[in-house]
């Protein structure tokens, strides 16, 4: 906790953007931190709770209350309100590998589960948390190499942050930790999907340096399955943790799909990222917004990160549709908290100008000269059936598709192994120990429990790293 009165004497007061007039023409960031001493008012707000919620619980059901890695929010508050910054990153870094990362771009169940939030007046744990994060990389993030090496060798497969997350811990525990990574740089959605404006890659770089340092040896290139193949790893390591995604994009199967312009948001965004770079563009045609009517088909953070993207390539006109029903504007507090609720979320690229519009099918696209031009829609009701009468047409040059992903991609590296898929197509594994159905094969992350959130990746390529090295010698001090 913080100061005992804190939350009756400060009220909540948390980072603001750059005006949307100014941020839409660049790719930086555009949060602005708050004044060192306000940070230190907003951790006195933390209040004698009793019960913090905002830590977590410890369950592994997604919708669980609280910090999927358990971060001892109190405790850092408290020390952010005393100011002992430096204590507070080491509090913070025992639970989180990458709090610079969480702090930019997690949608904060920690924040809905804070007591103060009953008022909707939650402490502003997320920006706390991003305050000590950068001020310790500001300062110099330290390599934690380990006392003893044990020997052993273990290849993580995806350099996401479950994989990221799961080798920092293995070399930290004494294991030689080989990263096959099979695009260009390290970081997986971090590097490739989250916009440039939501975290710049820096970041991801400092971590890569830090990790190896510790130890960690990352191969790029390497699409195990694909061009490495995966018996290899097998052969040459004790260990192999999969930790590659859930990259199987949903798909909209209707008339007129097979026409130009019409692309996967993950054909998009990594596009884009890589021109921030400055890295070699993939293979495959630009998919450019510029001087376009855009149509983003899903309600999700991948949908908003092709709004903000595309308002920022000079789209005409972006527009946002939904199959779901619009959420309320509020949550009724004494039936939700201290859960996660259904509410209605405008992120900072919603409130860049685009049109959203809830309970929206696209029946078929339409098109000339084998481009896309129109999308044919209509509304439906609360079980997804047609509502007659509310067809309606909308012009489009762009469509993404950012409806979710259904499963990791199950060519090549998983048909390879011959890996047992549980009912999602997910590979099968539970969270008591992380193994699959083959022998020294672990799997972590998005890969196991489908697509999901960044924090919930950390969570599992920490968990993840402890039964490996629990597995390979046959205790473990590693956290869970």
């Amino acid at each position: 906790m913080g100061k005992i009165t804190g939350f009756l004497e400060y009220e909540r007061e948390d980072r603001d953007y750059e005006p949307v007039a100014a941020r839409i023409h660049h790719w930086r960031e555009f949060i602005l931190p708050l004044p060192d001493g306000e940070y230190v008012k907003q951790a006195a707000r933390c209040m004698d709770c009793g019960v913090p919620y905002c830590q977590g619980t410890g369950s592994v059901a997604p919708g669980s209350p609280g910090c999927p890695v358990n971060n001892q929010i109190p405790d850092w508050n408290d020390l952010v309100y005393k100011g002992n910054w430096d204590e507070a990153a080491r509090n913070l870094h025992s639970t989180n590998n990458f709090p610079e990362v969480t702090g930019r771009v997690c949608p904060a169940p920690c924040e809905a589960s804070c007591t103060l939030n009953i008022d909707e007046n939650p402490v502003t744990i997320k920006s706390i948390e991003c305050a000590i994060a950068d001020r310790a990389i500001a300062q110099g993030l330290k390599a934690e190499p380990a006392a003893a090496r044990t020997g052993k060798r273990v290849a993580v497969v995806g350099s996401g942050p479950a994989g990221m997350a799961c080798a920092q811990q293995l070399a930290r525990a004494g294991h030689e930790v080989h990263v096959y990574e099979r695009w260009a740089k390290a970081g997986g959605l971090l590097r490739y999907g989250i916009p440039d404006f939501k975290m710049e890659k820096h970041y991801v770089d400092l971590r890569v340096v830090q990790m190896e340092a510790e130890g960690v040896t990352f191969h790029y290139g390497a699409h195990v399955g694909v061009n490495l193949p995966a018996d290899k790893l097998l052969k040459d390591y004790h260990a192999v943790v999969l930790t590659g995604g859930a990259e199987k994009p949903r798909d909209l199967p209707v008339p007129g799909r097979e026409l130009k312009g019409i692309h996967f948001a993950m054909d998009f965004l990594p596009q884009q990222n890589r021109r921030v770079s400055g890295e070699k563009a993939a293979d495959g045609e630009p998919i450019l917004a510029k001087g376009k009517h855009v149509v983003v088909i899903g309600g999700g953070d991948t949908g908003s990160d092709c709004i903000g993207t595309s308002f920022r390539q000079g789209a005409l006109s972006v527009t946002n549709f939904e199959i779901m029903p619009q959420p309320p504007l509020h949550e009724n507090k004494m039936l939700t908290w201290p859960d996660w609720p259904l509410k209605l979320r405008t992120s900072s690229s919603h409130e860049e100008g685009v049109e959203r519009e809830f309970a929206v099918l696209t029946t078929k696209f339409s098109g000339a000269n084998g481009a896309v031009k129109k999308l044919h829609c209509v509304h439906v009701d609360d079980k997804f059936k047609p509502v007659a009468g509310t067809e309606f047409e909308i012009d489009a040059e762009l469509v993404l598709l950012a409806m979710g992903f259904v499963h990791p991609v199950h060519e090549g590296l998983l048909k390879s192994l011959n890996l047992t898929l549980d009912k999602r197509g997910n590979v099968g594994a539970s969270t008591d120990d992380y193994k699959t159905s083959i022998d020294k094969v672990f799997a972590a992350g998005d890969m196991r429990r489908g697509q999901s959130l960044v924090v919930w990746a950390i969570r599992e390529g920490r968990q993840a790293a402890a039964a490996v090295d629990e597995y390979l010698m046959g205790s473990t001090l590693l956290p869970r």
